[in-house]
């Protein structure tokens, strides 16, 4: 496989690999282009190196600064905005995770604190299985969340320590 091949199946699969991130296709695609282009790009050169439209470049480009994965860079003398991604692949991951607790742990922790206090008689059969499920689920989203802060905060050689050690 040459480079320019090796490059659109990263670009392709980094694409579908997005999709279980919680970002489209088309965003995490630009997010590839962007990670392997050693300088940055214009949302012209995105347009052509992905065959998509201003409109879907442009709307997807927003997205990924919003995630914290892309960045406008200025170049002296030019007119048009070039655009960059971070290339630490632990600083990328910890990103997404922290928008991803973002977007949904934390959503769903408020919505289990508010279901729990579901009035009615906490001696009815249905009521005390409402209230079993959403504690449980309120207990594993904070564990999660726990989690995900340790692995946020943490620095990569102390993360791949602890994870070597678990599998010993």
């Amino acid at each position: 496989m040459n480079l320019e091949e090796a490059k659109q199946q990263f670009i392709s699969s980094w694409g579908a690999f997005g999709t279980n991130w919680g970002i489209n296709r088309t965003m995490a695609q630009i997010h590839a282009l962007l990670l392997i282009s050693p300088d940055p790009q214009s949302q012209d050169d995105m347009m052509e190196a992905l065959n998509i439209s201003r409109g879907n470049a442009n709307m997807n480009i927003r997205d990924l600064i919003g995630w914290g994965l892309a960045e406008r860079v200025i170049i002296p003398g030019e007119r048009k905005e070039y655009f960059t991604a971070e290339k630490d692949i632990w600083k990328v991951a910890k990103q997404i995770v922290k928008e991803r607790k973002k977007r949904e742990l934390e959503p769903m922790l408020q919505l289990m604190d508010k279901l729990e206090q579901t009035e009615g008689d906490k001696r009815d059969k249905e009521m005390k299985a409402f209230i079993e499920v959403i504690t449980g689920i309120k207990k594993l989203g904070i564990q999660a969340d726990k989690t995900l802060e340790t692995l946020v905060k943490a620095e990569e050689n102390w993360f791949i320590n602890n994870v070597i050690k678990i599998f010993r």
